[in-house]
């Protein structure tokens, strides 16, 4: 929940592409963002790997007009729509963008090449076949954004019962380290969103960052495994609905559109 996923990126830029709000070089730059480069393969029509430019625009011919996100954990499919080999893929990777107007998604593989201390990130996008098939477990941005407030009140009272630091100075300062370290040099979201989707990403990363500094043995007063595990245990449902409002808030441009919103 710190970082920004690789799959959100992909569709918040690839959405802004798809909408004429960006340049295709703009959109690439931004969800390569730190890696070194990203590719995808299995695309339909090509025999090789491809780079993002050119998939972004073969995606655009075969029919897509939006790009979804999943972020499934164990037990919780959120945003998936199968096939069973598909999701499997996601869960692995924890993450999953879904194509609206065509049967495909893709599945972020990292690879970390090159010495210690120069590492180069390598991403390769893998591209499978899914059922077209609402997707699971999302919800509206409204529901995201009363959610995410109660989620935030029950997070901070859990902290202050498990004598965590979590809701006082050293952990809000935490926070905000944490928070400029994520968003150095990038937008919440592309253009072309709604401000309430960015209100509800901001809201949501922060809740995730304040899940983090509790699960961490140096902030608080417990640090033993089995409090830490307590912890983690406590806040599992606040996690829950971090996540659920981050994909709301990352597939908000395609759920308006099929509302007839935008």
């Amino acid at each position: 929940m710190l970082s920004e996923p690789r799959a959100g990126r992909l569709a918040a830029w690839g959405n802004a592409l798809l909408a004429g709000h960006v340049s295709p070089d703009d959109a690439v730059l931004a969800v390569v963002g730190e890696d070194s480069v990203h590719r995808v393969e299995g695309l339909p029509g090509e025999s090789a790997p491809v780079g993002l430019t050119l998939a972004l625009g073969r995606l655009r011919t075969l029919g897509v007009s939006g790009l979804r996100v999943a972020l499934p954990a164990p037990g919780h499919p959120l945003g998936l729509s199968g096939p069973p080999e598909f999701n499997a893929r996601a869960l692995d990777a924890e993450q999953a963008v879904l194509c609206h107007g065509a049967a495909l998604g893709l599945v972020p593989e990292v690879r970390e090449a090159g010495p210690r201390g120069d590492v180069h990130v390598e991403v390769m996008w893998q591209v499978l076949p899914v059922r077209e098939a609402p997707p699971a477990d999302v919800p509206s941005l409204g529901e995201a954004e009363r959610e995410l407030a109660e989620a935030l009140r029950e997070a901070t009272e859990l902290l202050t019962r498990l004598d965590v630091a979590g809701s006082g100075p050293v952990a809000e300062a935490a926070i905000d380290a944490y928070r400029a370290r994520a968003e150095r040099g990038r937008e919440v979201l592309a253009p072309g969103y709604p401000q309430r989707a960015v209100r509800v990403l901001e809201l949501a990363q922060r809740v995730g960052t304040l899940i983090a500094v509790a699960t961490e043995s140096g902030h608080g007063g417990a640090v033993s495994s089995s409090e830490i595990s307590a912890r983690r245990e406590a806040l599992r449902p606040v996690e829950r609905t971090a996540r659920r409002a981050q994909v709301a808030a990352y597939n908000s441009v395609v759920e308006e559109r099929e509302r007839g919103v935008r």
